[in-house]
């Protein structure tokens, strides 16, 4: 869903706050207007609209430091000489309920991409994808942007993330990916709504059918994977450019 854009910039404080209570330089950003949106955006993404709330985030800087967890950055937005790049990452959105071509590629973090649903009942959802050999397929990481920082911010609170300079990370080195999915989950957290590669955890397929994801289109794997790129290659076709 798509936040008020009061409560998505209170989320986002909260979040400055306790990551720079670990110890996170993060500087007060001050009174930044929204970003005018490239209208080359409308065309490779085939929307007539593009949220204020992602105006508003690409306005915040975030591309010159890595203020989310385990050094992620923000995607700026996109343009004519990347939107191979963009595309490809949509490529793993088979079996998703929406449209591929209606998300734009929002977060990177190491092998994952966050994107954020542009149109239709899903506007506003965050979903993610591995950029792995083997892929679950389309995972919904939060249904708000407001949403994914609130999940953040009690992992800080709940003593679940860590300053290790100069990021701040999930969990303890020392620990498992099965204990950390269940420390998350102990402490009523979102395991799928943080940068952990997942590939196979029971909490990704049962997001996904709560989501809504077309799990016989998932099951097909690299054939679907593969339509689907072939259907991106048509489309990236008509782009003269």
């Amino acid at each position: 869903m798509l936040d008020d854009m009061q409560v998505l910039r209170d989320a986002v404080q909260d979040y400055r706050t306790a990551a720079i209570s670990l110890g996170l330089p993060w500087p007060e950003p001050g009174d930044v207007p929204g970003e005018p949106v490239p209208d080359v955006v409308h065309r490779i993404f085939d929307v007539d609209h593009i949220a204020e709330q992602l105006s508003w985030l690409q306005a915040q800087g975030w591309e010159e430091r890595a203020p989310l967890p385990h050094g992620g950055w923000l995607f700026s937005w996109p343009t004519e000489a990347n939107v191979d790049e963009m595309f490809g990452y949509l490529s793993l959105s088979f079996g998703a309920p929406f449209p591929w071509r209606h998300q734009l590629p929002l977060f990177w973090f190491h092998k994952l991409v966050y994107t954020f649903v542009l149109a239709g009942d899903h506007e506003g959802e965050i979903w993610r994808y591995e950029i792995e050999p083997d892929t679950d397929g389309p995972v919904r990481a939060a249904t708000s942007l407001a949403a994914l920082f609130t999940q953040w911010t009690r992992a800080i609170r709940a003593g679940l993330m860590r300053f290790d300079d100069p990021f701040i990370r999930v969990g303890e080195e020392s620990w498992s990916l099965d204990a950390l999915v269940r420390a998350l989950q102990e402490a009523g957290l979102d395991p799928v709504a943080f940068p952990l590669h997942l590939f196979g955890a029971p909490v990704v397929r049962a997001r996904q059918i709560e989501a809504g994801v077309d799990m016989d289109t998932v099951d097909r794997g690299f054939d679907a994977w593969e339509e689907l790129d072939d259907e991106i290659d048509r489309v990236r076709a008509t782009l003269r450019f």
